[in-house]
């Protein structure tokens, strides 16, 4: 018996060793990453340049308390990262994850109206279902009944906004609208919270676990710009899943050219070799709150010098070998794939995402959309025949954790279309063994 735990109880197998898009256990098994560990690894494991970086930092320094050094390493992230981002987004501090992440943008956001004599505004719309991180801060705007729940209790209740699924509710997604009726549910909840209430909207350029790889309708991002302008509202973009180049662009916002005010980063932007995220900032947010006595927030492992020196050479290996464009290339490929397997197997309901981060939905009937017995368990039971069959991919419930089931297929970027067949290969097999189990579509494969 182990003295280790985490959620559940579900045996795996001891890691051996991972390289590029694949990993071994002790047996000597090989798995293909097929989700990237939990949308982490984006330039693949134990890249020689990445490791090397952390080593000749090793010989330097590995901590060196924000309070009390400035740290070359963590300066040089910073510019790179500012010199990514938004314009006007200049300012970054840094964190050890998504979660932290997040709880940094909001206790960013409440200073800043502060600084402004607004202290009524409090309230932070998000949307359901949706996933922001585990803290109870970002379990409050986090719309995940099963997550959620135990803790509502301990949390301060923020509203929420349907997530535009479009795909569900039988509207066109490509129709602008469509992103017109949803962004107008934002407006339709400020104006019933009341405008001088809320403080900011927090949204997944495209959705991350709990809506897997939804993108937004047409016209969406930009109405919701619009109207938090409008407002005076904060527009935070949760970026953990999609910055860092996975879904073509190095954040998913930039497919529509929108700008937030507050930018949370995490997971691969340090490509799961060291914990690392980030907060990034709009200049006059960051200065109003600094200049009112400064930021009442911060971690022990806040600019790292070793995690930010590991985050530097990711950063180099995404541009240097255009990680973001094989990102954008293979993930068209992966979608053609997912869909030819939806030709096949008709419990697969919708093919959805950008880049490489791809999602597929299974569905009793994808006509009604209507999803499969919960008691099926099918989130569950597919991610372990995959297992078995060497391929690791990654699972949630869809409709606000009670119900439905989505899977991220989201390689490492580096994945070349050799790696995909092979990925595909043991997706189908996987399929076509979960389908014989199902007494619907046992004779459809």
């Amino acid at each position: 018996m182990s003295n280790l735990f985490y959620q559940t109880k579900s045996p795996r197998p001891m890691l051996d060793r991972a390289e590029g898009i694949y990993m071994w256990d002790s047996t000597g098994k090989r798995y293909i990453d097929g989700s990237s560990g939990a949308m982490v690894s984006n330039i693949g494991h134990s890249n020689p340049a990445v490791l090397a970086a952390m080593r000749a930092q090793m010989d330097r320094s590995t901590f060196g308390y924000r309070l009390h050094f400035q740290t070359e390493s963590s300066e040089r992230l910073a510019a790179k990262t500012a010199a990514l981002a938004p314009e006007g987004l200049n300012r970054v501090f840094f964190v050890s994850g998504g979660s932290e992440a997040v709880e940094s943008t909001l206790k960013m956001a409440r200073q800043y109206t502060l600084t402004h004599g607004d202290p009524q505004r409090f309230k932070v719309i998000s949307r359901y279902p949706g996933y922001h991180g585990c803290t109870l801060g970002a379990l409050a705007i986090t719309g995940y009944a099963p997550m959620t729940a135990p803790f509502d209790p301990m949390m301060q209740r923020m509203p929420k906004i349907p997530a535009p699924r479009a795909y569900l509710d039988g509207l066109d997604a490509d129709d602008p609208a469509t992103g017109g009726h949803y962004a107008d549910m934002l407006e339709a909840k400020i104006l019933e919270e009341g405008p001088e209430t809320v403080l900011a909207f927090i949204v997944e350029p495209v959705g991350g676990a709990s809506t897997g790889a939804l993108v937004p309708p047409a016209g969406y991002m930009q109405r919701v710009r619009e109207i938090c302008t409008q407002y005076g509202v904060l527009l935070i973009h949760d970026e953990v899943m999609t910055g860092g180049g996975r879904t073509g662009r190095f954040f998913g916002a930039e497919h529509w050219d929108v700008s937030p005010d507050l930018i949370s980063i995490s997971k691969g932007f340090g490509g799961g070799y060291v914990p690392l995220g980030a907060m990034i900032a709009r200049d006059d947010i960051v200065e109003a709150v600094i200049g009112s006595g400064g930021f009442i927030h911060g971690f022990t492992y806040a600019g790292n010098p070793l995690a930010c020196a590991a985050g530097c050479a990711v950063l180099d290996q995404i541009a240097e070998h255009d990680l973001i464009g094989n990102a954008a290339r293979m993930g068209d490929r992966l979608r053609d794939r997912l869909r030819g397997l939806m030709q096949r197997y008709p419990l697969i309901g919708d093919v959805r995402g950008k880049g490489l981060l791809m999602a597929f939905e299974l569905m009793a009937d994808r006509h009604t959309k209507a999803p499969l017995p919960t008691e099926l368990n099918a989130h569950a039971r597919l991610v372990d025949i995959a297992y078995e069959n060497g391929l690791i991919i990654y699972s949630r419930r869809t409709r606000g954790g009670t119900s439905g089931d989505h899977f991220l297929v989201c390689p490492p970027m580096i994945v070349d279309e050799a790696q995909l067949d092979d990925l595909t290969e043991r997706l189908d097999r996987s399929l076509a063994s979960y389908m014989a189990e199902i007494p619907q579509f046992s004779g459809a494969a």
